[in-house]
């Protein structure tokens, strides 16, 4: 019988755990390939969604959930906690597939989305329309396919039951949380809405509670972290998540697209109901307002029209307020982590984060 591993303690080094992060999903995804081969199904579907999968991404979610464990745990996390978080990524693959399926988006990382790169594959036998149809509905079903295998790994990780009782039930709500922001996504009107609240609260669920609270809990839970530390995390995690969408939401229409990785058009074109866009519209004059509505949500806008728009958005002081936000809820996660009971190397390694999170331009 082969010994245990040593576990050393020590800081957490972020290059280390993503390392592992992408061994774990390495290894899962190749065992996939390796199944759907054998058992002699079609093999389209699993090897765009692999491909998909170990297509780089920023790992953030998995990245938080070890450090989850970590404001417990000064030893590494071990094999399981590891898949654990892996499986989050996943989720998340299943969450972006479907997502740029509703915003019809061209672009993601860089490369065409999921269901262009299918549409492409079958449009020689095809209308162009006939195929564009197909690779939306086809994408639909590989990121069907994403869920199953996040919920595949996760039952598979090797989590003791006291583990498992511990993070399923936050695993659920992370599931529910981010369906529910995406839905209130969809049914916002950007060109009537003008309060701050709409947005916010799909921000919220969409991405402070999905991106940041619940992969922090999910980690201290497997740790054998309670709620109190859960509670002191949640100070951290659900201003952090809304000052990385409210960057996100300023990259979507003013980033380069070379470094974001998809296109500055999309959330105009789109119509998306954001803090930026409600705030221009509330201090718009009647000219402005009336440019706003006409563009946004015009699946034909120009770049033209676009760059008349952000002159809007920067006129107004929408930009200039969104880019206040976000330093104020970074302040206030960074604040929050004076009170959060954790060795002293986790809430340094997560102050960090949250710098690099709210600065960021990709």
């Amino acid at each position: 019988m082969n010994p245990s591993p040593t576990l050393t303690t020590g800081p957490p080094d972020l290059v280390h755990l993503r390392r592992q992060i992408e061994e774990a999903l390495t290894s899962f995804v190749n065992a996939k390939r390796d199944a759907t081969h054998a058992a002699g199904m079609p093999a389209e579907a699993t090897e765009v969604l692999a491909e998909f999968v170990l297509d780089g991404g920023k790992r953030l979610r998995p990245l938080l959930c070890l450090l989850g464990w970590h404001t417990v745990a000064e030893a590494p996390p071990p094999p399981p906690v590891v898949r654990t978080a892996a499986a989050l990524e996943i989720f998340h693959d299943f969450c972006l597939i479907h997502d740029d399926v509703m915003d019809h988006s061209a672009l993601r990382r860089g490369h065409p989305t999921v269901h262009r790169i299918l549409a492409a594959r079958h449009r020689p036998a095809r209308s162009p329309a006939g195929a564009d149809e197909l690779g939306a509905h086809a994408a639909v079903l590989v990121g069907d396919l994403a869920f199953v295998w996040s919920d595949e790994l996760l039952h598979t990780a090797g989590l003791t039951p006291t583990q498992a009782e511990a993070a399923w039930p936050l695993i659920d709500a992370m599931h529910a949380e981010v369906i529910h922001g995406q839905y209130l996504d969809l049914i916002q009107d950007a060109t009537t809405a003008t309060d701050l609240d709409a947005p916010l609260r799909v921000i919220l669920y969409k991405t402070a509670k999905y991106t940041v609270e619940r992969p922090l809990h999910i980690g201290a839970a497997l740790a054998g972290g309670g709620p109190a530390l859960r509670q002191a995390l949640t100070a951290y995690a659900l201003p952090l998540g809304e000052a990385f969408q409210l960057r996100d939401d300023l990259l979507g229409v003013f980033g380069d697209p070379t470094r974001t990785g998809k296109p500055n058009l999309d959330d105009l074109r789109e119509g998306k109901h954001t803090v930026l866009i409600a705030h221009a519209l509330h201090h718009a004059d009647s000219d402005q307002r009336e440019l706003l509505r006409q563009a946004l949500g015009d699946p034909g806008l120009t770049e033209d029209t676009a760059a008349r728009v952000r002159a809007v958005l920067v006129s107004t002081g929408a930009r200039a307020t969104v880019e206040q936000l976000i330093r104020h809820r970074c302040k206030q996660a960074l604040n929050a982590l004076d009170g959060l009971p954790a060795p002293p190397a986790a809430r340094h390694v997560l102050h960090d984060v949250a710098l690099a999170a709210t600065v960021r331009q990709s």
